[in-house]
């Protein structure tokens, strides 16, 4: 069964919805992109665009973070622009399996479609 933290980030994606949170005591700012799991841990790959990290505030333009949903606390949605960055070439390595994704084209083959 799904956590209450995954669901809001679920919810978040299907209506495109930005998410306030806290994250390893810093408050964050994201859309969640890639929702999933490695082993039974729940995880999050997202755009993160205002707040802060571990190492001060977000760069101009936003990151990608990827999230242990375990440990993100008072998480709420929000209207807002969506926020997915820029092109990026990178393979994700957030997690082992991919459950959704806000890419119709997903190259990840997610279990679930939104």
């Amino acid at each position: 069964m799904a956590s209450a933290t995954y669901a809001l980030f679920l919810a978040a994606m299907r209506e495109k919805k930005q998410v306030i949170c806290v994250y390893q005591g810093q408050r964050r700012e994201l859309c969640p992109i890639l929702l999933g799991r490695t082993g039974l841990e729940e995880k999050a790959l997202v755009f993160q665009f205002g707040g802060s990290t571990s190492e001060g505030p977000v760069k101009p333009g936003g990151d990608w973070k990827c999230l242990k949903l375990a440990e993100v606390r008072n998480a709420a949605l929000r209207d807002g622009a969506w926020h997915s960055g820029q092109e990026h070439s990178a393979t994700q390595s957030c997690m082992k399996m991919v459950e959704y994704d806000v890419n119709p084209q997903s190259p990840y083959d997610p279990a679930f479609r939104l």
